[in-house]
């Protein structure tokens, strides 16, 4: 079954630039993070537009692969969700930006805190609504971005343990971010865990026991089994990519490929310099043909210089010099095929195209950098 959500054109989208989405892989996926992680519940991390692959359709899919619970980072999001009809429990653990206190307390989204100026503001908002807000305190066990450090963890949880005294708050739970879990057995794994603990032992002296203590991303879910606690939030393996620095699939497909058509083929003679810059020139005569994606659509504009090779018509050629904003042009060499032939820039490799850690690896990039670069606007086709 197919359904298409996203910009529409006069013409047919799927013969112009759009984004594949497999939902069946991303239940898949889960389905296998939730058997790796033995029995602890996983959180399906649908931050950033699900990385790319659609918030809502994404989200539905995690949950029918057994995901038990959903996260990202804004709050506004978790409000769409609920929007959407989804009733799972949500976490939205970065509410900084321009966050809707109010409509969290009520649509009843938890929300992560590192500050007690912060938690006071949701304590607000609870009590103007009449009823307590879910708060997840987030502890820096190493990773020195978001979190209270060690001196600051003190006040933090007096100021939580105090909020829930009062009935505004209750606390659900305690959480850290892993730096380096995409490397298995880096030292500061280990490093953070202590952390971790001390932190947790700390708030349960002072009266605060949460329900919940989560620390593994995917990698951890996935290597680190000492840190699965009482959740896991599985992110970019959802996806089916691998977390880790060294690969590995885990059993794990690529849930997105990225596609669009031949709109132009013409022959040029051996020595034609070819789009901005003149820096690729045809070696003998030609064709070319021009795809109508460029990198307002996600794809770098390094990939050109890189010599990536996309899919045209089953067989792979390269770009040709430099990726345009919404074209590329790629030499094919001595075929011919014709306008409205499927282009493929990457996938789950099933038809010969590259995968999106292949083309991030030629890149020097991570395949979420990719993904986040996939405008929302940018149609997408869900198959299930």
């Amino acid at each position: 079954m197919h359904s298409i959500i996203g910009r529409t054109e006069p013409t047919d989208v799927a013969h112009g630039t759009h984004a594949r989405i497999d939902l069946a892989a991303i239940s898949a996926n889960t389905s296998v993070l939730v058997s790796a992680a033995a029995g602890t519940p996983v959180m399906a991390v649908v931050k950033s537009n699900a990385y790319g692959h659609g918030l809502v359709p994404a989200a539905r899919a995690a949950l029918d692969g057994g995901a038990s619970r959903l996260g990202m980072a804004q709050v506004e999001d978790a409000l769409t969700l609920r929007q959407a009809g989804v009733d799972a429990p949500i976490l939205a653990w970065l509410p900084w930006r321009q966050a809707d206190y109010d409509a969290a307390v009520l649509a009843d989204v938890e929300l992560g805190v590192e500050a007690p100026w912060r938690l006071a503001l949701m304590a607000e908002a609870a009590e103007r609504n009449g009823r307590p807000v879910r708060v997840h305190l987030e502890v820096d066990t190493g990773l020195s971005r978001g979190g209270a450090t060690r001196d600051d963890w003190p006040q933090l949880v007096e100021a939580a343990r105090r909020a829930q005294a009062a009935g505004h708050v209750t606390v659900t739970g305690v959480f850290s971010h892993f730096a380096r879990a995409d490397v298995p057995g880096d030292p500061s794994i280990a490093a953070q865990i202590s952390a971790f603990d001390d932190a947790v032992r700390y708030a349960a002296a002072s009266g605060v026991e949460p329900e919940l203590r989560h620390l593994a991303s995917s990698a951890a879910l996935l290597t680190a089994p000492e840190s699965h606690y009482d959740l896991v939030r599985a992110g970019l393996a959802l996806y089916g990519l691998s977390p880790l620095e060294t690969g590995g699939d885990f059993g794990l497909r690529p849930a997105m490929s990225l596609r669009s058509t031949v709109a132009v083929a013409k022959r040029i003679p051996a020595g034609t310099g070819v789009m901005y810059g003149l820096t690729y020139r045809v070696p003998s005569d030609s064709t070319i043909v021009v795809v109508p994606v460029g990198y307002a659509d996600g794809l770098p504009r390094a990939a050109g210089t890189a010599g990536v090779e996309l899919l045209v018509a089953g067989r792979r050629h390269r770009i040709a010099g430099v990726v345009g904003m919404e074209q590329t042009v790629l030499d094919v060499g001595q075929d011919l095929p014709s306008p409205g032939e499927e282009v493929v820039l990457f996938g789950p490799g099933d038809e010969g195209e590259l995968t999106l850690a292949e083309l991030a690896g030629q890149l020097g990039m991570l395949p979420a950098e990719i993904l986040a670069r996939i405008p929302a606007a940018l149609p997408r086709i869900y198959e299930s």
